[in-house]
């Protein structure tokens, strides 16, 4: 009998986990059995779980347990259809998306069509469509064989990062004359940098530990590396857009506290070295209040300026262009390890809770 293995994370303690096996329920009609071979597990994960309650996020309501204070963390990876009831969803069939730390997923797929379908599952149809989207390798025009794990790592990063350099775009940004991106090592935040690089309207610092600067300076998208330390180095009279991927309540303050007027905006934009939520006295910084930003509100605005398809080709065509930069042999910005198994991935879960995680080095869970 095919079992149902499953790594649950403790709410309250994002470091503790604990692999739990059941059976597999019988397939109703409607549904299909996917079995997950590969996640990217990163401090994009642990992002989710941190924001799994926030009302608009709701990353806990994906993938839900039956025992209260325990939680399915979600990933980005690849599954294989094994059992089908579906018309038009073979089994065999590859599809990438988003799955819990698991062994199997059962779905119910609905909208089912050439790009793949999406999970019509009762519990997932009020939550933010863009997670229960499934899509077919064997149609998905920026799927490379050979590309498996980078897109793993960084499609739901680079998503993310692609977004908000067309977000900070779109707004001009906010009559900045210079950007100021904090955890600037991190792969969303050196996404983003990517993205902006070839504009020369403003003046881009990666603001990063000293352990770090060295990497940040190696990458060559960021005009010039900060160290935390630094910070008030910084010229606070020019217009100034701060890029949080840090969550660092401390560091934002000194951010609002030095630029003060001249900050004109705040973009909250990640948590790499908290996981806490933003909290509501923090708003009463001097400057901006900081503003959440959530990628899949600037998908669904250019979606209608666009066009579906208009965005998913910009898309495709800047992703191929980051996985071969971030990938390049002579120079990568990237060392992906391989983790075999759910205990592998309960030691690469806690490293990555206390920052044990080299920002050269990208992870993925293969679960066998």
């Amino acid at each position: 009998m095919t079992m149902l293995t499953q790594l649950q994370t403790d709410k309250s303690a994002l470091e503790r986990t604990r692999i739990v096996t059941s059976e597999l329920p019988r397939l109703q009609q409607g549904e299909a059995l996917m079995k997950i071979d590969g996640l990217a597990v990163t401090t994009n994960n642990i992002t989710y779980a941190a924001f799994g309650d926030t009302p608009h996020l709701r990353y806990w309501h994906f993938f839900p347990t039956q025992e209260k204070g325990w939680g399915h963390m979600p990933a980005w990876g690849f599954a294989e259809v094994v059992e089908s009831t579906v018309e038009g969803l073979e089994k065999g069939e590859r599809f990438y998306g988003y799955w819990p730390i698991a062994s199997h997923l059962v779905v119910k797929p609905v909208r089912v069509g050439e790009r793949g379908f999406y999970d019509g599952s009762e519990h997932r149809l009020d939550l933010t469509s863009a997670y229960n989207q499934y899509q077919r390798t064997r149609t998905d025009a920026a799927y490379r064989a050979d590309d498996e794990y980078y897109q793993m790592l960084l499609r739901p990063l680079f998503i993310t990062s692609f977004m908000l350099a067309d977000f900070l775009e779109d707004n001009g940004f906010f009559g900045a004359r210079q950007i100021v991106v904090s955890s600037a090592s991190s792969k969303t935040a050196y996404g983003t940098a990517f993205c902006l690089e070839s504009l020369d309207k403003v003046h881009l610092f990666g603001l990063t530990s000293s352990g770090n600067q060295a990497f940040v300076d190696s990458l060559g998208c960021y005009d010039q590396s900060v160290g935390y330390d630094e910070l008030e180095t910084l010229d606070p009279s020019v217009p100034t857009l701060y890029v949080d991927f840090s969550g660092d309540d401390q560091l934002r303050s000194r951010v609002h506290h030095h630029f003060g007027d001249s900050l004109v905006y705040d973009c909250y934009a990640g948590s790499a070295q908290s996981h806490e939520h933003l909290d509501e006295s923090e708003k009463n910084l001097p400057g901006p209040a900081p503003q959440f930003y959530f990628a899949p509100y600037q998908i669904k605005k250019r979606n209608a300026d666009w066009g579906a398809a208009e965005v998913t080709r910009r898309f495709n065509e800047a992703q191929l262009a980051f996985i071969r930069r971030v990938g390049d042999k002579q120079q990568p910005w990237m060392r992906v390890n391989e983790h075999h198994g759910l205990e592998a991935a309960q030691a690469l879960v806690e490293d990555l809770c206390a920052g044990r995680i080299d920002p050269r080095e990208g992870h993925v869970v293969l679960i066998d």
